[in-house]
């Protein structure tokens, strides 16, 4: 879809001025100007497109995918002008220039700025977002198209189809955390499509910490992810496949039952270098069909009495939590049929994280008026908060003037 000539519906109002300073007030400025030393892109001189500005405006991109690079760039400008103060006034700039300026910015300081303040953010007051005493949290992956150039079908692949070379677009592949309690999207990995969703969770589970219960469909489950994850403290509720051996070594009376899992079918013979998990086995019935789907779920919880079987069982479904959010985050902020604009791959993963930053600006908003009014965030429509967040956004949200006019500001 063509965004060249697309404008800010009814020009920009005072919420759209405000969404930029949302972005400030969940990414502040300091830390901004933090990363861009700590990744060396704090430029040597005054440029027309500061690079403090070029980190929201990537970040802008996310909540305005519909519109053109220009009329994204109004907006921040008119935000950076009034928090920077009058005497830090930047011109307008053309295309090629905001091409430039993205290419000198690249994606390490989106990235970093990503690793360093996007995580869970659930209170104990925080509706859904705890099973017991464990903060629950998924794991998954999916793609997202990008632009159909030479350089980015060189760096990202694209699928093939029953007829023809490939898919219309190349396409990225990501794996990622969620908060299942608050969607918000921590840990996340790009890379191209050609990367298993296995590889690139060995550095998604690194973000887990004890405390938190991570939720897996089948398709993850391998004896040295599990170990990797399982040591981090964390506990583990993956659903695994029926052709798993899991020998009974102990039952338990809530119909569960103890077992080894093992890195080989060698070290299982001779019972070496295996874990003890705990197995839940439970049929769930098909809307409408005589028969039943089977579920097989392993688990780092061996003590029944700590989390039954039944409760795990249900507990399981919150796993659907995180294809919710991928919607959230494919369509409803990307937009149905969105395919990301830029026509590089330093831009395409800059791209990336300007779109979960945004995602993550959003979800906290969402999270703290759910805590406000006591309810659970998932009774919050995302799709009306990224409206009123783009549009109407109230100026409490705003950072002060005078917050922000003594931040040095990197350029």
């Amino acid at each position: 879809m063509p965004r060249t000539k697309a404008r800010l519906e009814g020009g920009i109002r005072i919420g759209d001025l405000m969404s930029v300073m949302l972005l400030a007030r969940v990414y502040p400025l300091a830390k901004v100007n933090e990363i861009l030393s700590s990744t060396g892109r704090q430029g040597a001189r005054e440029r027309d497109l500061p690079a403090v500005l070029m980190v929201y405006y990537s970040m802008a991109l996310g909540l305005y995918m519909r519109e053109s690079y220009e009329e994204v760039l109004r907006c921040v400008f008119e935000a950076y002008n009034w928090m920077v103060g009058a005497s830090k006034t930047v011109r307008i700039a053309s295309r090629s220039a905001i091409s430039r300026a993205r290419d000198r910015l690249g994606d390490a300081p989106v990235r970093e700025l990503y690793r360093q303040l996007v995580g869970p953010i659930a209170t104990r007051g925080t509706a859904g977002a705890w099973f017991r005493r464990w903060r629950v949290v998924s794991l998954d992956g999916s793609t997202l198209d990008v632009a159909d150039t030479e350089a980015n079908e060189r760096e990202f692949g694209r699928p093939g189809v029953s007829r023809g070379a490939g898919s219309a677009f190349p396409k990225l592949r990501m794996c990622s955390l969620v908060e299942t309690g608050t969607h918000c999207l921590f840990g996340a990995v790009a890379a191209p499509y050609s990367t298993g969703e296995k590889t690139m969770a060995r550095d998604v589970v690194a973000h887990l910490t004890p405390g938190m219960l991570c939720l897996a469909d089948r398709n993850f489950y391998g004896f040295q992810l599990w170990a990797k994850a399982a040591a981090t403290g964390a506990d583990l509720l993956w659903r695994v496949t029926h052709n798993l051996t899991l020998t009974c070594t102990q039952k338990l009376p809530d119909g569960s039952y103890l077992a080894g899992i093992y890195p080989s079918v060698k070290d299982r013979r001779r019972g070496e270098n295996g874990m003890t998990v705990r197995v839940v086995a439970y049929g769930v019935r098909i809307p409408g069909q005589h028969r039943s789907e089977e579920f097989l779920l392993i688990t780092t919880i061996t003590d029944h009495n700590e989390a039954p079987a039944i409760e795990l069982a249900r507990l399981y479904e919150e796993r659907w939590e995180i294809e919710t959010t991928l919607d959230e985050f494919k369509t409803h902020l990307r937009g149905r049929g969105i395919v990301l604009r830029s026509k590089t791959p330093a831009g395409v993963y800059q791209e990336f994280w300007g779109l979960l930053l945004a995602h993550h600006a959003i979800r906290c908003v969402m999270h703290d008026a759910a805590l406000t009014h006591e309810i659970d965030p998932d009774r919050l429509s995302f799709v009306h908060a990224a409206s009123a967040i783009r549009r109407k956004l109230p100026m409490f949200l705003a950072i002060p003037p005078s917050e922000v006019q003594t931040a040095e500001v990197a350029v």
